[in-house]
């Protein structure tokens, strides 16, 4: 049984982690809509923020999923769960700060690995559920990628011979409702993962019998990932609001609306997927649909490299910081 000091330094990093989540990826949600102007970068913050926390206290699916597939419960203590959160926090930032829209959800995955790795080896890491999760991290994005390409192509044929000045002005209203969709959708999904993270330790600590996030783990997830929202996340939003393809109103609205439906249904089936990669993918699948060398696919290039290494970048940084901690200790 670990001492209650302990699970504070591990709910305190976990929620860190939350709320770096939350100024790293919630940017994606809001991006299109204060690109095009739908939506100002104040009312924008303030919707995604509040429409997080909602998002966040709506389920727990997903946070069952993260808490009992990755790591067996035997090997979830507190220098494992310190490192793993310590490397997801890091490459969190660390892409940050450069603009590059990477995976939160593929940095805890390669945390938690990385973690149990270190501490116990290769063979200790619950692969098959691993498995599992990285399917689900795949389809989803491709998904969002064909979606958002017959959504925008669906709304080209419907609306042809319509003014753009028009089709604009009134799809510039509907994407405050795609960004309240989208917003939402990230809480579903990302907040839950750390909830799952929190719930492990608790179960761990001895602190709780059964895997049933409390009510406080919620509230606090919620909170934090609000907080983050809050504070913004600029650097992403120039990446995904333009840099990969110059965007109006009605193609924000097709990759807000089709992302947000893959995350809603992810979430709904307890399927922990990177909210960052189906926005992405939904983006260029709308761009491709309005005009295939419209797309900046260098700029997509550099965020499909940056996807394939935030798992074993993340595992080599929670590696590393478990070996210092174990010295340290």
């Amino acid at each position: 049984m670990f001492s209650i000091g302990v699970v504070v330094v591990v709910v305190f990093l976990a929620l860190i982690f939350d709320y770096v989540n939350g100024f790293h990826d919630t940017a994606n949600a809001i991006a299109t809509s204060v690109s095009t102007k739908a939506l100002s970068p104040r009312t924008a913050i303030i919707i995604a923020a509040t429409l997080n926390f909602l998002g966040a206290m709506s389920g727990t699916a997903v946070a069952e999923t993260i808490g009992k597939s990755i790591v067996p419960p035997d090997m979830v203590t507190p220098l494992v769960m310190i490192s793993a959160l310590a490397g997801a926090i890091f490459w969190n930032l660390f892409t940050w700060r450069f603009g590059i829209p990477s995976s939160s959800s593929h940095a805890l995955i390669g945390g938690l690995s990385g973690g149990v790795i270190a501490g116990f080896g290769v063979s200790f890491v619950n692969w098959p559920g691993v498995l599992a999760i990285f399917t689900g991290l795949i389809i989803a994005p491709l998904l969002g990628l064909v979606a958002g390409s017959l959504v925008m192509t669906l709304l080209f044929w419907v609306f042809k011979g319509t003014s753009p000045a028009r089709l604009n002005n009134n799809f510039r209203k509907l994407q405050v409702v795609s960004a309240c969709m989208a917003s939402f959708a990230h809480g579903s999904n990302d907040a839950q993962k750390t909830m799952g993270i929190i719930t492990m330790i608790l179960i761990s600590g001895s602190l709780i019998a059964t895997f049933q996030v409390p009510i406080w783990v919620k509230i606090a997830c919620a909170g934090a990932m609000a907080s983050g929202t809050a504070v913004g996340g600029w650097r992403i939003i120039r990446t995904m609001g333009g840099k990969i393809f110059r965007i109006e109103p009605i193609n924000g609205f097709a990759a807000d609306f089709t992302s947000s439906l893959v995350i809603f249904g992810a979430s709904h089936m307890g399927a922990p997927v990177s909210t960052t990669h189906v926005i992405s993918s939904s983006i260029m699948g709308v761009g491709a649909a309005k005009r295939l060398k419209g797309v900046r696919w260098n700029i997509a290039r550099q965020i499909v490299i940056s996807w394939l290494v935030t798992i074993p970048s993340s595992a080599l940084v929670a590696m590393l910081v478990y070996r210092l901690l174990v010295l340290l200790v």
